[in-house]
């Protein structure tokens, strides 16, 4: 497993190995709710969830900010006998040191990270499994490559969050392959969402099913992508 490469722009992670940024440098937690949270239509969902649990797959964990946001609502939504299936993949995780840090930025999702953290510390190859909130919420971080953990994942998404860094940075993201394994993880109510508006994104889920719309985006990024598979 390798950790991340990462330098500090400020208060801002930058990664090394795919020179790009981790999150908006307007409003990270608020970039997640727009493009994550709100095109998934999260919030309704949760609170009118007719089945005992409901499950998340997202590509490329990074800083867990997703994660934090989908948390909190979850919690604050979510009827109390039912259970979050966060499942993530991360080829490059985040040190725990910068995992720390990261989270002192977000003192609002305390309750979670100060849960998440020292599981976290114990961060190993492939599958950690980490749960948290009474077992309401259950983690699979998955720690390496995404065209070896998909294949080991059998678990519906409800949604998705196409979540790796640019396309034309990080190509084996976004690639065929990728998108072949969404389809079979997915089901005739999946939703996903992406920040790009990518072309190339757009026809590959597409191809496998998915209808495709293009939203706003946020702050500096004009659109976006989100659906539903058909």
């Amino acid at each position: 497993m390798q950790f991340a490469n990462l330098t500090w722009h400020g208060n801002t992670p930058y990664s090394l190995d795919f020179n790009d940024i981790y999150f908006s440098t307007d409003d990270g937690p608020q970039e997640t709710k727009h493009v994550f949270i709100t095109q998934n239509q999260l919030k309704v969902r949760f609170s009118s969830l007719k089945n005992k649990q409901f499950t998340v797959i997202e590509t490329g964990f990074g800083t867990g900010l997703n994660f934090y946001c989908t948390v909190a609502d979850w919690l604050a939504l979510a009827p109390l006998d039912t259970t979050l299936h966060y499942i993530s993949i991360e080829k490059f995780p985040l040190n725990p040191e910068d995992m720390q840090r990261i989270a002192n930025f977000w003192p609002q999702f305390a309750l979670i990270s100060n849960e998440f953290l020292p599981q976290y510390a114990n961060l190993k190859p492939n599958s950690n499994n980490m749960s948290m909130a009474d077992n309401r919420i259950q983690l699979a971080l998955w720690a390496g490559d995404i065209l070896e953990v998909l294949p080991q994942i059998s678990q519906k998404a409800d949604a998705w969050f196409l979540d790796g860094f640019a396309p034309a940075k990080n190509t084996d993201m976004w690639s065929k392959e990728v998108f072949e394994h969404i389809a079979r993880l997915s089901t005739l109510d999946t939703t996903f969402a992406t920040f790009t508006s990518a072309g190339a994104v757009r026809r590959g889920l597409q191809n496998v099913g998915f209808d495709v719309q293009k939203q706003a985006g946020f702050g500096k990024k004009r659109e976006m992508l989100s659906g539903k598979f058909r």
